[in-house]
């Protein structure tokens, strides 16, 4: 048996990015994109003096990413 073994891929283990539509896949890059850009190069000081940026909050909240958007089952939408 030459079988090859399956290719493991540490970036996506359980393969979620191949179920994701294009829509989804803009808003993974959106969020990924915010972290590296406005949250990575502060994130180590705002964690060791206990820093909370609500300004960073409400932009990322301006983007979509904060609150419900489920509809259906009594949720507003």
């Amino acid at each position: 048996m030459n079988a090859t073994p399956p290719i493991f891929d540490w970036a996506d283990p359980l393969l979620l990015d191949s179920q994701l539509s294009e829509e989804e896949r803009l808003i993974r890059d959106s969020a990924h994109d915010f972290a590296e850009d406005r949250l990575m190069p502060l994130i180590v000081e705002w964690n060791r003096h206990e820093i909370f940026e609500r300004d960073l909050m409400l932009e990322f909240g301006e983007m979509g990413f904060l609150g419900g958007t489920l509809e259906g089952y009594g949720c507003p939408g």
